[in-house]
């Protein structure tokens, strides 16, 4: 896993977990309930801040998701 040069703009803390998270986009994949927005997070260990960055998916993922729920 690659390491970032991280510190926390809150505490300066920088120890930090990464993570991601999936999320609806338009009122369609709403209907649809199709996560179509991807983020990687980057959370501080200390304070618990967490920023957001998004990330690319492929089509592939998308229609697992519509058919996987």
């Amino acid at each position: 896993m690659k390491t970032l040069n991280y510190a926390c703009p809150k505490c300066a803390n920088t120890t930090y977990s990464i993570g991601q998270m999936r999320a609806t986009g338009s009122f369609l994949t709403k209907l649809l309930n199709m996560q179509t927005e991807k983020y990687s997070t980057v959370t501080c260990k200390n304070c618990s801040y967490t920023e957001f960055y998004k990330a690319k998916t492929s089509a592939l993922s998308n229609i697992f998701d519509l058919f996987g729920g």
